[in-house]
């Protein structure tokens, strides 16, 4: 069973857009959308386990130039 986060991105100023469009083309990343609020972008992502899905974060989306801050939030099904 895959596991689904939304990544909540925060970003530099004028940045959001092209930060949505580049995490969007990252393996994995379901959808990426540029929002207004105290976030800026909010992908949703799939991994096959936790572990993954934290490399995902951490070594691809964190990489991403323009990107100041994430905060992943797994689903859970209840």
């Amino acid at each position: 069973m895959a596991v689904s986060a939304y990544v909540l991105i925060q970003t530099e100023v004028g940045k959001a857009a092209q930060v949505a469009e580049e995490v969007s083309a990252i393996d994995g990343v379901v959808s990426a959308d540029d929002v207004t609020g105290p976030y800026d972008v909010i992908a949703r992502a799939e991994a096959d386990s936790v572990d993954d899905l934290g490399k995902m974060v951490v070594s691809r989306i964190q990489m991403i130039d323009g990107i100041t801050r994430t905060l992943t939030c797994p689903v859970v099904n209840l």
